[in-house]
C-alpha cells in the first residue's frame, strides 16, 4: 500500500510537471501590429424593400437601423477612420440588372462628422434589391490602402437576390488578396438561409456572424465591432509560395498569409544564421464544406531535398481550422562568417470536397515564421518542447518522489497508532 502510495505521488508530481512544461513553452512572437494608420470601418446597410417590416421592438427594421446608427456615431471612438455604404437604397424598379448595381457610399471611410453622419442616415428609406456581393466589393475598395486595421460590418435582413456572384465568394477573393480586412455580418430577424449565407461570409475572412432580434443588441454588437477596430492587430503580409524549393520565396520573420489548392504543396525558404533556432507554424482552414478526415503537413527540408524535421496535424470534421508547427535549432559554428543555411518550409494538405463544391480559391493558410537565438546546448529543444525547463522537471520530480516518503511515513506511523489503540 506505501509502495502504491508513493508511486502515485510521483506520478502526479511527473504529470504536473509535463504540463507545466508544454503549456508555458518559450517562444517569440512574429509579426508586427499595424503601423501608424488609423483604423478603417465601413458600415454596410441593407436598405431593400424588406427594411419595411415591423417586427423589431414594434417598429421597423429600418427604424431600428437608424437608432443603432445614431448611438454608434456618437460612440465611435475617435482615432477610428468610419464610413456609410448602402445596399439597395436607391432603385425602387423591378430590372435586376439596374438593381444588382445599387450600392453607394453614404458617407466616405474617413475623419467622422458625427452630424452630417446622421444627417445621411436620416435620410434613408427602404427601397429596391438586396446586391451583398457587389456592396462588399465597393467596399472592400472604400478601405483600400493603407496598413491599419480595416473591418467592414454588413447589416442586413436578407440573403442576397444577384446570384450568380456569390457574395461567400466574393467573400473568399476578398480574403485571398491578404489585405488584412475582416468582414462582421448581422443577420436581422434571420430565416435559415440568409443565416447560412451570412455565416460563410464571415468566416471566409475571419470575421463573425451574429443574429440580431432587438434594436438594443444591434447597437451593442455594431458598438463592439467598431471598437474592436480600434485595438492594435497583427496585419498578415500576402505572400505567394511555390510548388518547389528552388522558385520559393525567401521570408522574414513575420505572419504571412497565402491560398493552397486542396491535396496540393506550397513551398518556402527561410534563412538561418548559425547560433539560430527556426520556430514556424501554419494554420490551414476549411472556409467551406469539406469531406471528414483532413491533415495538414509541416515539413522543414534542407536545400538538397533532406528532412530536418516535421510537424503534422489530423482532423475529422470537427474543426474550421488544423494548426502544426516546427521547432530546429542550427547549431554554432566554430567558422567566424559561417554562412546561413536556407531552410525550405514545405506546406502539404489532404483536405477534399464533394462534387460541386468551388474548390478555387485555395484554402486559406496562415504561415508564422520566426528566428531567434537559439539555446546553449540546440539538442535540448526537441524534448517535450522544455528546452531548459528540464531543470524545473527535475526539481518537481525530486519534490514528488520526497513528497512520496513523507506520505508513505505519514501512513505508516497512522497504521501504528491505529494498532496502537
Amino acid at each position: 500500500m506505501i509502495t502504491r502510495t508513493r508511486l502515485a505521488a510521483g506520478a502526479c508530481a511527473l504529470l504536473a510537471a509535463l504540463t507545466a512544461g508544454i503549456a508555458f513553452p518559450s517562444g517569440a512572437a512574429a509579426g508586427e501590429p499595424t503601423g501608424e494608420d488609423a483604423p478603417k470601418v465601413d458600415l454596410v446597410l441593407d436598405v431593400s424593400g424588406s427594411m419595411r417590416t415591423r417586427d423589431i421592438d414594434g417598429g421597423t427594421r429600418m427604424a431600428a437601423a437608424k437608432q443603432a446608427f445614431n448611438e454608434v456615431l456618437d460612440a465611435t471612438p475617435e482615432e477610428v477612420r468610419l464610413g456609410i455604404r448602402t445596399l439597395g437604397a436607391d432603385y425602387p424598379g423591378d430590372d435586376r440588372k439596374t438593381g444588382c448595381k445599387d450600392t453607394a457610399q453614404l458617407y466616405p471611410v474617413g475623419p467622422l462628422d458625427r452630424t452630417e453622419a446622421k444627417t445621411a442616415v436620416a435620410t434613408l428609406a427602404p427601397t429596391g434589391w438586396t446586391p451583398i456581393g457587389p456592396a462588399l466589393l465597393q467596399a472592400a475598395d472604400d478601405l483600400d490602402g493603407g496598413d491599419g486595421s480595416k473591418r467592414i460590418v454588413l447589416i442586413s435582413d436578407g440573403e442576397d437576390t444577384c446570384a450568380p456572384l456569390d457574395p461567400c465568394e466574393v467573400a473568399r477573393e476578398i480574403a485571398a488578396k491578404g489585405i488584412g480586412l475582416t468582414i462582421d455580418t448581422l443577420g436581422l430577424v434571420p430565416n435559415a438561409k440568409m443565416r447560412q449565407q451570412l455565416s460563410c461570409i464571415a468566416e471566409a475572412t475571419g470575421g463573425t456572424y451574429t443574429s440580431i432580434e432587438h434594436t438594443d443588441e444591434l447597437t451593442d454588437k455594431v458598438n463592439q465591432l467598431v471598437d474592436r477596430a480600434a485595438d492594435p492587430v497583427v496585419t498578415p503580409v500576402a505572400t505567394e509560395g511555390a510548388d518547389s524549393c528552388a522558385k520559393a520565396p525567401t521570408l522574414k520573420p513575420g505572419l504571412y498569409t497565402d491560398r493552397e489548392e486542396f491535396g496540393r504543396q506550397r513551398w518556402y525558404r527561410v534563412d538561418v544564421e548559425p547560433g539560430q533556432e527556426l520556430r514556424a507554424s501554419v494554420s490551414v482552414g476549411a472556409d467551406r464544406a469539406v469531406n471528414p478526415s483532413y491533415g495538414v503537413l509541416l515539413r522543414a527540408v534542407t536545400v538538397h531535398g533532406r528532412e530536418i524535421v516535421r510537424g503534422e496535424a489530423a482532423g475529422n470534421g470537427r474543426t474550421d481550422v488544423l494548426s502544426t508547427g516546427l521547432r530546429y535549432p542550427k547549431a554554432e559554428s566554430d567558422e567566424e562568417d559561417a554562412p546561413a543555411e536556407t531552410v525550405c518550409l514545405q506546406v502539404t494538405n489532404s483536405f477534399s470536397v464533394a462534387t460541386g463544391v468551388k474548390t478555387t480559391p485555395g484554402l486559406p493558410v496562415e504561415l508564422t515564421v520566426d528566428v531567434v537565438d537559439g539555446p546553449s546546448d540546440a539538442g535540448d529543444v526537441a524534448s517535450f518542447g522544455l528546452g531548459r525547463g528540464w531543470w524545473l522537471l527535475g526539481a518537481l520530480i525530486l519534490t514528488g518522489f520526497l513528497a512520496g516518503l513523507l506520505w508513505g511515513w505519514l501512513s505508516r506511523w497512522r497504521f501504528a497508532v491505529w494498532r496502537a489503540n
